[in-house]
């Protein structure tokens, strides 16, 4: 499972609850941008419209090679998720201080682009400082470990 992108900040910046595993309707050229690994999760998120779960601003550089001039690095991009799962997620973000956002896009052995989605909290800022302090305290005790 080759990791084409991954959405690092999310984990600083948002409390991560339920994963699901979705498809990702693309154009050719998105799917060879993204073979080349020149995706950007950092500011994407998932909208619900009509019943449909869609990605919004992730950012799939425009392939060179491609005949299609009309190349749109951010469209919107239809996941493939099961109705029930649609509704499950729509009503999770319904409630206040939650989000839905792609966490990680890969290549499944079949060769089909997924996305790992999550519903997330934001973090305050305390709980932001209090992931840092973890973060170099661990650091700290490897190092130790180490000599």
């Amino acid at each position: 499972m080759p990791v084409v992108a991954e959405n690092r900040k999310a984990r600083f910046n948002y409390h991560l609850e339920d994963k699901i595993e979705a498809g990702v309707e693309l154009f050719g050229w998105e799917v060879k941008s993204a073979r080349m690994g020149a995706v950007s999760l950092a500011e994407s998120f998932v909208r619900f419209v009509d019943g449909e779960a869609f990605l919004k601003n992730a950012h799939f550089a425009k392939y060179k090679n491609s005949p299609d001039r009309d190349q749109d690095p951010t469209r919107n991009r239809r996941l493939l998720l099961k109705k029930n799962q649609i509704e499950k997620l729509h009503k999770a973000v319904a409630s206040k201080g939650v989000t839905c956002i792609c966490t990680k896009l890969y290549f499944t052995s079949r060769g089909l682009l997924k996305a790992e989605i999550a519903l997330a909290k934001g973090k305050k800022l305390h709980d932001k400082k209090q992931t840092l302090k973890e973060r170099d305290l661990d650091k700290a005790a490897s190092r130790e470990q180490d000599f």
